[in-house]
């Protein structure tokens, strides 16, 4: 009841705002995922393997913190608003560029280019939304932000079946193109967030000076991420892997724990981030890493479908749980000439460190084995995801609180 008071509350603009920002954060998502559907299709297309395929993923990524560092000094010189819709068209376009690919190596320049928007998004977006609430709404709409990204793979899912089968992978790109359209909404019913000032001095200058005074909080925040990003591949990437190989489960089952783990990390997100409105920031995140921590057990030891999937959907509320409170508390950390790149670096950069996750476990995987001599999947993530959520139980205790710090 308190959480529909709290959208109630908010004003014509306030909610055109938001559900902007959500949809450009969910969108964006929607783009990348459609990649990891047509793996195989593209590879059979250019005659490449699935490993090299994958390096049109792994550019993705390695590129967003060079987006979120340029489009977030462009929100911070110029405004949240326009650079925003600057990044929504550019990773539209690569989108549907890439539709359009006459050779492998093309589609790589294009998913190259396609990661400096993904990554220029998510700062610019989060910083426009959470500055243009009220600051008790903060919490809740932090963790229906964030929720965006789950959002955007269950679009993904639903378009790939719908297109797919008769436009093949190049025709889903076109349909990625979609997110242009967004942009005539922003241009029409959002306004320059109002917390954002002009800067009348030199801004390199100020930049500089900002980001030096900020750098040991910058360095915790990234470490902070790091384990956040982890947390979060640790406890998906090789997941579905686990369950084909280590518990034999067939195609429509894994698709059933997907499903439902996916609709608990959404549900999950919105639930704690709305907590952390009354528990703290840091408190919230805590209380969820040491949930995660104990359902380690049921999430992967598990000897029946059922309880996996209780598992399943258990184990992502509490790690998406954590997540919902990100978009809030980076911003309420970041010093207000930096809102715009800050909180993006910092969340990309941990993304970028965190990359090898699904190579730590296959290894460790490697290294334990199980029954035949096979790879134990189990305990490779059991022993990941503690030591991860250990070490994100750690870094936010020592962290700053700045719940409802006015920007």
């Amino acid at each position: 009841m308190q959480a529909w008071r709290l959208f109630r509350g908010l004003d014509r603009t306030q909610r055109a705002t938001f559900i902007a920002c959500f949809l450009g954060w969910a969108l964006d998502a929607f783009d990348f995922f459609l990649l990891t559907f047509v793996i195989l299709p593209i590879g059979k297309e250019f005659g490449r393997t699935v490993a090299d395929v994958g390096w049109a993923i792994a550019l993705t990524l390695m590129m967003r913190p060079v987006g979120a560092f340029l489009f977030g000094l462009l929100g911070d010189r110029f405004g949240r608003r326009l650079p925003l819709m600057i990044d929504i068209i550019f990773y539209s376009v690569m989108e549907l560029l890439t539709a359009f690919a006459p050779n492998f190596t093309v589609l790589l320049i294009l998913r190259a280019l396609y990661g400096i928007g993904m990554g220029g998004e998510w700062g610019l977006g989060a910083s426009l939304a959470m500055e243009s609430l009220p600051a008790k709404a903060r919490g809740l709409f932090s963790g229906i932000l964030q929720q965006g990204y789950a959002f955007g793979y269950l679009l993904a899912a639903i378009v790939y079946w719908i297109v797919f089968p008769y436009f093949g992978w190049r025709g889903l790109f076109v349909a990625g193109a979609m997110p242009a359209f967004l942009v005539i909404y922003i241009r029409a019913r959002v306004p320059e967030s109002r917390a954002w000032k002009k800067p009348e001095k030199d801004f390199a200058t100020v930049t500089i000076s900002t980001f030096r005074r900020a750098l040991p909080l910058f360095i915790y925040v990234v470490l902070l991420m790091t384990a956040f990003n982890y947390m979060s591949h640790g406890t998906q990437d090789l997941y579905q892997t686990f369950l084909e190989t280590q518990r034999g489960l067939a195609v429509n089952q894994k698709a059933i724990v997907g499903i439902i783990y996916a609709f608990g990390a959404i549900c999950g997100g919105t639930i704690f981030g709305h907590l952390s409105q009354s528990w703290g920031r840091r408190r919230a995140i805590v209380i969820a890493a040491i949930c995660g921590l104990i359902l380690i057990p049921i999430w992967v030891f598990s000897p029946g479908l059922s309880l996996l999937i209780i598992g399943g959907f258990l184990m992502q509320f509490m790690v998406q749980g954590a997540w919902g409170i990100v978009p809030v508390h980076l911003n309420e950390l970041s010093p207000p000439a930096l809102r715009s790149t800050f909180p993006g670096l910092a969340y990309q950069l941990g993304n970028f460190f965190a990359a090898n996750a699904a190579v730590v476990e296959a290894k460790l995987a490697q290294t334990f084995r199980g029954a035949n001599n096979q790879p134990d999947y189990a305990k490779a993530l059991a022993v990941f995801a503690a030591t991860i959520f250990i070490a994100l139980i750690i870094l936010a205790a020592v962290g700053r609180e700045e719940r409802g710090k006015e920007f």
